[in-house]
């Protein structure tokens, strides 16, 4: 299973990039790909080709209307562990002995 954090945007578009990161949103939510939002970013959980799948889809759309595009993408790939964007949290939850902001 893969961790794949990204974080895409268009350059030359203002200071607020908003409506572009909800339509990208809007791809990831209804593509079924676990996932997490974060403020800076986004965190996938799946199969490889189906969360760069995911990732190809929400720069598809952005292309349409955006002339350049920024993406940072980071991945962790560990054979056979799914659910690890919960279990990752709270195995530092339980070292800690205590819950983190979330």
């Amino acid at each position: 299973m893969v961790l794949l954090e990204f974080s895409m945007s268009p350059l030359g578009r203002g200071e607020s990039v908003g409506k572009y990161v909800a339509r990208s949103l809007d791809i990831i939510d209804k593509s079924g790909v676990d996932y997490r939002l974060n403020p800076m970013g986004t965190v996938l959980e799946g199969e490889w080709d189906e969360v760069f799948s995911v990732v190809k889809k929400c720069y598809e759309r952005m292309k349409k209307d955006c002339g350049r595009i920024s993406c940072t993408i980071k991945v962790d790939y560990r054979q056979g562990h799914a659910g690890r964007l919960q279990s990752k949290v709270a195995s530092i939850e339980k070292k800690l002995k205590r819950p983190v902001k979330r």
